[in-house]
């Protein structure tokens, strides 16, 4: 049976979508943090995303499309078109499998080889500016809580290859 949408326990005291509410909270943080990382990207030439295709291939070496796919956890037509686009820039390759002709190989070309230190640099700056001013203990605490946030609002979240 799916979770109730409302919690009877708290009936009376309605969360209110206020500048301290969590949820408001967490919507300003993730926006944040997507206005950030994007920016950062746009210095070397690359979409958000993108980062995250070249992350996967460099850290799990050539992929079927698919499995690219679900390694990130999005959806085919979303990886069609993300790979599309690193592939006019000269960042990717696809070939067909040697087994199987049906399944796209990716692999990421020189070029994209290239950009890896700028991609690990920007994602450690991105992380150095969303926690400045935290202790690593509250790193690590915030890591956590994110974590069971994570679990509670993307089930499929711990599925393999997410």
């Amino acid at each position: 049976m799916a979770e109730p949408l409302v919690d009877d326990t708290t009936a009376g005291s309605s969360p209110r979508e206020d500048a301290e509410s969590i949820s408001c909270l967490m919507a300003l943080a993730s926006h944040g943090h997507r206005v950030l990382h994007a920016a950062l990207l746009a210095e070397i030439d690359l979409y958000p995303g993108q980062d995250r295709v070249l992350n996967a291939l460099w850290d799990n070496g050539p992929q079927a499309q698919s499995r690219l796919a679900a390694i990130l956890g999005i959806d085919m037509s979303t990886m069609t078109k993300s790979l599309q686009r690193l592939e006019r820039s000269g960042l990717v390759s696809r070939s067909p499998c040697p087994t199987n002709r049906r399944i796209s190989i990716v692999s990421t070309t020189p070029k994209g080889d290239a950009l890896e230190p700028e991609v690990r640099r920007i994602d450690e700056e991105t992380q150095r500016r969303m926690t400045r001013g935290l202790t690593p203990e509250q790193e690590e605490t915030l890591r956590s809580l994110l974590a069971v946030i994570r679990a509670n609002v993307c089930p499929q979240a711990d599925s393999p290859g997410s």
